[in-house]
């Protein structure tokens, strides 16, 4: 991926060299704050405790009490300018912005830019504790997506998706919650909750994640086209990434049964086909993944 020497984001907020945590209470993610990185403490889960991921994930995505808001104290500081990950982070995030702001524009709309924060271990959040192991995700509540760097490395090691690409494609997801939590679109979802049953919600879950891939797919679309971003295998290690974190993927890694009516996240194939869409429509239309008779 081409990105030395582009535009670095001004909305990035280093929480790194804090003590962690900042207030008790366990991460509550019954609203939208469920981003791409969910399966990995599922993965994580299962491997050290010997559960099943998907019972990990139907507590993770289970109805919850309303999340606490918690403020980070103190002032935001940037990361140091020597950080390479930290500035791949920040330019691919400055990205985003060109691209939905530009978006948002030509619709009528104004785009509101979200902040990163990088942290390690755990930090405060608007939607409770936010856990490394959790992967990166977004909270609707403060607009802010939050990310460990150590995901990354589970991302090449453990899930097996290497690439800068691959890591571009984690961070345009969890931006693409931020553009349905502008469009009001989360909001729709999370009013669902309780309304419905839960295999229907899990339904609805779905429909959302493999929307916030096609925004990814969208991002990348437009960010080729004014820039020429990729280079040679960027496609096929996003499809990769996409396909190792499909519910079914997650499911035989464990070694067990796949059970359709438990996905939250979507299938292999269907997050690729819906990043593909995507990718080769660049239309937010295109991405009406709630209006799609076959995911």
């Amino acid at each position: 991926m081409k990105w030395e020497g582009n535009r670095e984001s001004d909305n990035v907020e280093d929480r790194r060299g804090d003590d962690g945590g900042g207030g008790g209470g366990s991460p509550v993610f019954g609203g939208r704050s469920i981003g791409i990185g969910t399966i990995v403490i599922a993965l994580l889960g299962g491997w050290v405790l010997g559960i099943n991921p998907l019972t990990i994930l139907g507590l993770l995505s289970g109805g919850g009490s309303p999340a606490q808001v918690q403020q980070h104290p103190g002032p935001a500081h940037r990361p140091p300018a020597d950080d390479t990950m930290a500035r791949f982070v920040g330019t691919v995030l400055a990205d985003t912005e060109d691209v939905w702001g530009q978006v948002f524009s030509q619709g009528g709309g104004r785009y509101q830019e979200p902040r990163l924060v990088l942290f390690r271990g755990a930090t405060p959040t608007a939607c409770g504790t936010g856990q490394a192991a959790m992967g990166p995700f977004y909270c609707p509540a403060d607009q802010k997506v939050y990310i460990d760097l150590g995901f990354y490395e589970t991302l090449k090691n453990r899930l097996g998706a290497p690439g800068d690409f691959a890591q571009a494609y984690v961070i345009a997801h969890e931006v693409g919650h931020h553009v349905q939590n502008q469009l009001g679109i989360s909001g729709k979802v999370d009013q669902m909750r309780g309304r419905v049953s839960k295999a229907e919600y899990n339904a609805l879950s779905v429909r959302l994640e493999l929307q916030a891939d096609c925004f990814a797919g969208v991002w990348a679309h437009h960010a080729q086209n004014a820039r020429q971003i990729l280079e040679q295998g960027d496609v096929e290690e996003a499809m990769n990434a996409a396909a190792k974190i499909g519910d079914d993927a997650l499911q035989r890694a464990q070694g067990g049964a796949v059970v359709p009516e438990s996905f939250t996240h979507g299938t292999s194939a269907q997050r690729q086909r819906w990043f593909h869409n995507g990718l080769q429509n660049g239309s937010v239309k295109a991405c009406d993944t709630f209006a799609a008779r076959s995911l």
